[in-house]
Formats: structure tokens, C-alpha cells, sequence
């Protein structure tokens, strides 16, 4: 090989060299994005697991048999405090670190309060 064609050979593999590392930093970008959305939805999961948890061992309070004897069309009827109820679940869900605002609703609450999900809170 002629000198000239060595180092046309070697500018064209540093050339591929530097391809190679701009495509290798897009996908380490790429795959800690990944593993940052993966870490928020393990986060996020595990908190929903935690409110599933506890609602299902909650339950909902039943009638007693005297209250059933004093009025027969509430047999096997539950008791449900309807006023008020949708406020305190979506406040509860905002203490439980989720939005409750149109803009980001269900979405985990990374970076503290949301101004949204508290003006709406204060209608």
C-alpha cells in the first residue's frame, strides 16, 4: 500500500470512529431514559399497590341487623356516605403523591405541589 492510501484509510475509519461514538452517545441517552421512566413506574406501581392493598381490606361497612329489622327495603343494602365522597378521594389521591388536575391527571407528583391540583382543590 502507497502511504497516500494508508492514511486515506485511516481518515475514512476515524471517521466511522466518530459515527460510532455519536450513535453510542444517542443510545446511552436513549437507555437512560428507559431506566429513569422504568424507576418512575416501578415508583408508581408500587404506590398504587399500596392503595389497592388498603382499599380492599378496607371494605365498606354493612348494616347492622337492627337497622335492617327497622327498615325492610335496606336489606342486604350497604351504607355509602355519597356527600362529599368524590372530594375526599381525589384530595386522598393528592396526598398520595397523584395529580387530580386535567392537565397531568394520575400522574405521580415528582416535584411537590402542583398549583392545578390545588386550585381545583379549593373550588
Amino acid at each position: 500500500m502507497k502511504n497516500k492510501d494508508i492514511f486515506t484509510h485511516m481518515q475514512a475509519v476515524e471517521t466511522q470512529m466518530g459515527d460510532i461514538h455519536g450513535d453510542l452517545g444517542t443510545l446511552k441517552l436513549e437507555v437512560k431514559k428507559l431506566v429513569e421512566e422504568n424507576q418512575r413506574l416501578l415508583v408508581e406501581n408500587e404506590q398504587l399497590r399500596k392503595i389497592l392493598k388498603r382499599e380492599s381490606t378496607e371494605g365498606r361497612l354493612t348494616l347492622t341487623s337492627a337497622d335492617k329489622a327497622s327498615n325492610p327495603l335496606l336489606e342486604g343494602k350497604e351504607i355509602i356516605d355519597m356527600v362529599g365522597e368524590g372530594y375526599d378521594n381525589l384530595a386522598r389521591l393528592y396526598h398520595e403523591g397523584f395529580h387530580i388536575c386535567n392537565v397531568y391527571y394520575g400522574h405521580l407528583r415528582t416535584e411537590g405541589d402542583c398549583l392545578f391540583c390545588l386550585s381545583f382543590l379549593n373550588k
